[in-house]
């Protein structure tokens, strides 16, 4: 069994910003628990990498995968995650006309039921040690509305608020609760959607000029987690390179 101060949890650590998380913090010395679902090859070159990272398989969608997780994270480190980065989700882009019923409820029981459950099974322990931080990876989606992801947006925006209820429900029992929202970032799910027109010109459109790299998520994440940021809850930070006032 391994013990350390602080122990954190990153959904979808396999690739894109889990993947950057999960390795900002691992060098920062946090002990982490790289979730993955699909795709294991990211979150096990971190466990082979780092001797405090446990590559674990979790599915979001399934309350019984995340406990499943949780005891496996308990196994190794005797506790719960003190730090929640709930990153893994899904993106779907097509018409609004196309979206269909499943499609739907995958969407939001992905990215937004997920997060649900991951902080309704983990918040408990953080209470009790008076010490917790829950970070939602979000997205300009979920501030500007969705044109060719409806329902994307519309889970994004729940997260958000999520993010308040949360922050408002924990924060004086020293649980901070806050959203980072990328825009578009190097990721292969963002890659995909500057395939279309419409991705294209966001991309163009982007004041800083360029796309924001996973590190820069990364790092904002890793402060938020830190205990610099002790009185910053409910807050939504954008790492989007100026897109949101643009």
């Amino acid at each position: 069994m391994k013990t350390n101060t602080k122990l954190a949890l990153v959904t979808g650590a396999s690739r894109g910003i889990g993947h950057a998380v999960a390795s900002k913090l691992l060098a920062e010395g946090y002990s982490v628990a790289c979730g993955y679902n699909l795709h294991k090859n990211g979150a096990e070159e971190l466990e082979k990498k780092y001797p405090e990272a446990l590559a674990v398989r979790v599915d979001i969608r399934s309350r019984a995968s995340i406990k499943k997780a949780l005891a496996a994270v308990r196994k190794q480190w005797g506790k719960t995650p003190d730090i929640v980065v709930n990153n893994a989700g899904i993106a779907d882009e097509k018409p609004f006309e196309r979206i269909t019923d499943a499609d739907w409820n995958r969407m939001l029981e992905t990215n937004l039921r997920g997060a649900f459950i991951v902080a309704q099974e983990t918040v408990p322990a953080m209470r009790k040690k008076r010490w917790g931080r829950i970070i939602n990876i979000v997205s300009i989606g979920g501030q500007w509305g969705g044109m060719r992801q409806v329902h994307y947006a519309a889970a994004k925006a729940g997260l958000i608020n999520f993010t308040h209820s949360l922050a408002k429900l924990f924060s004086r029992d020293g649980i901070t609760s806050n959203a980072v929202s990328p825009g578009l970032v190097e990721t292969d799910m963002i890659k995909k959607e500057l395939g279309s027109k419409e991705g294209k010109q966001k991309a163009a459109q982007i004041p800083i000029g360029r796309l924001t790299a996973p590190e820069e998520i990364a790092a904002a994440v890793a402060f938020l987690a830190s205990d610099s940021a002790a009185s910053i809850t409910g807050q939504t930070l954008n790492v989007n390179g100026g897109m949101l006032f643009s």
